[in-house]
């Protein structure tokens, strides 16, 4: 793998229940070198945002779980973990997608859009210690070969754009390279720059949408992302507002 070392070391799983928590249990127990990746041609209980599950048929599908040590990220930072990672699955689909037809959009907290369909999800979890992230597992699940989506009518995935087949452990491959580059700008303090790529691809950005917030469906500008990881928002009389995940729902 053209790495420096993320994907240098691999762990398949023809089936796991989460990729997520095989690598926390690993950490946990013996360890793995950062840049250890975790993948599985079917995973059985994906875990989405706000307790949800990630729905997915086997063997269609990248399910994957990257380990990293970013001891050098102040806590108040973790969201770039989030934006580096969202670039990296941004950059993958912009390969193989033609984007002159295509719209690619990173949809805050934790999604990739297609032409307005979910195509892609991250779920990161966090061990915390002095103010610091001791370790961090990036989830990513990406929707490949699989055509059909049942009654998710949001959903899409690379072969229903280019009609191909696509080989699982390639787009890792991809992945793994593009997540590296970015992480090597968290690195080395690439603040800004990450910053204003991050939005620059941002689903509704300086757009009137609707969402489900202080009880009610409204109208709601789309200011951008505050470091923290909180969606900046104006409402219809110029207040500026916060909102975290739990807050707020998008509505179509």
């Amino acid at each position: 793998m053209e790495t420096l070392f993320i994907g240098k070391n691999t762990i398949f799983l023809p089936q796991v229940s989460s990729t997520n928590s095989y690598a926390i249990d690993l950490l946990k127990n013996v360890n793995p070198v950062e840049g250890s990746v975790v993948y599985t041609a079917d995973q059985t209980s994906g875990k989405g945002q706000r307790g949800n599950r990630w729905e997915s048929e086997p063997l269609s599908n990248l399910h994957a779980s990257v380990i990293l040590k970013p001891s050098f990220l102040d806590i108040r930072k973790a969201f770039f973990l989030y934006q580096v990672a969202a670039l990296a699955c941004y950059d993958c689909l912009a390969e193989l997608l033609d984007k002159s037809q295509i719209d690619i959009k990173i949809k805050w907290p934790n999604d990739i859009l297609v032409n307005g369909k979910k195509i892609a999800g991250i779920l990161i979890e966090n061990n915390i210690q002095n103010n610091s992230i001791n370790w961090s597992v990036i989830g990513i699940g990406m929707n490949v070969n699989q055509e059909n989506f049942g009654a998710l009518s949001n959903a899409t995935s690379i072969r229903n754009f280019t009609r191909e087949l696509y080989p699982i452990r390639d787009l890792i491959k991809k992945v793994c390279a593009q997540l590296e580059k970015y992480y090597l700008w968290l690195k080395t303090e690439k603040y800004e720059r990450i910053t204003q790529l991050y939005l620059s691809r941002l689903y509704g950005l300086n757009m009137w949408l609707n969402f489900e917030y202080d009880g009610r469906v409204q109208s709601l500008l789309v200011k951008g992302v505050s470091e923290s990881g909180l969606l900046m928002l104006e409402d219809e009389k110029n207040r500026a507002l916060l909102a975290d995940v739990k807050e707020i729902k998008w509505r179509y």
